[in-house]
């Protein structure tokens, strides 16, 4: 009869933790181990970027290689991305100029882009921001000719009206060359101008699968 009653009471007690944790731990909105994974080495995935000079601009773009969107799968309407972790290379031997061969040598200036041991163009995310609806500030390490640095780039997020799940990334933000010691018109031209070349933009649109 005792043993009849310590087991009555240890299932009520086990009842009692268990709906009182199905009180206090509420739902997560992402669902676990499941991430949207990106890789665009299927299709020639670019990236798109110009430097400011004077009145003008320098538009060429560079080939992407491994390039990886990682990020939770929401089960509700939120931002879907807030997040996401981001990461590509770009070599700048890949980098061509619309407008001919002889800006593409240009942009090809050994020093410029082009290190001593042809290093290739990192980005890293460190950290995510939610700026807006599907709009996201991207903090993260940036290294070029081997050298690395601080950015913020900022990316807008593309769905459907009532779509969970974004179809579009647009990756955008510009750098100061001079964080990484490159002076564009001394290297490209020959001398430094008063008010320098100093600016470069980036933009890239990454398709999501």
């Amino acid at each position: 009869m005792k043993n009849i009653k310590n087991l009555a009471l240890s299932l009520i007690v086990l009842t009692i933790i268990i709906v009182a944790s199905g009180f206090t731990i509420s739902p997560s909105v992402f669902k676990n181990n499941e991430t949207v994974m990106v890789v665009e080495n299927k299709q020639k995935q670019t990236l798109n970027l110009f430097v400011t000079h004077g009145h003008c601009s320098t538009p060429f773009t560079g080939v992407v290689d491994n390039l990886k969107v990682n990020a939770p799968i929401r089960s509700d309407l939120g931002n879907p991305l807030e997040d996401m972790k981001i990461s590509f290379v770009v070599n700048p031997n890949s980098f061509s100029v619309c407008a001919g061969d002889d800006l593409t040598a240009k942009i090809k200036t050994p020093g410029l882009f082009i290190g001593k041991n042809d290093e290739k163009i990192i980005f890293k995310t460190t950290e995510i921001y939610t700026m807006g609806i599907d709009w996201y500030q991207v903090n993260g390490k940036m290294s070029i000719k081997g050298i690395e640095k601080d950015v913020t780039l900022f990316a807008t997020g593309i769905k459907k009206p009532k779509e969970t799940k974004t179809r579009l990334l647009v990756l955008e933000g510009q750098i100061n060359l001079f964080d990484w010691g490159i002076d564009y018109d001394k290297i490209v031209n020959g001398k430094t101008e008063i008010n320098p070349t100093k600016w470069m933009y980036i933009n890239m649109k990454i398709e999501m699968s």
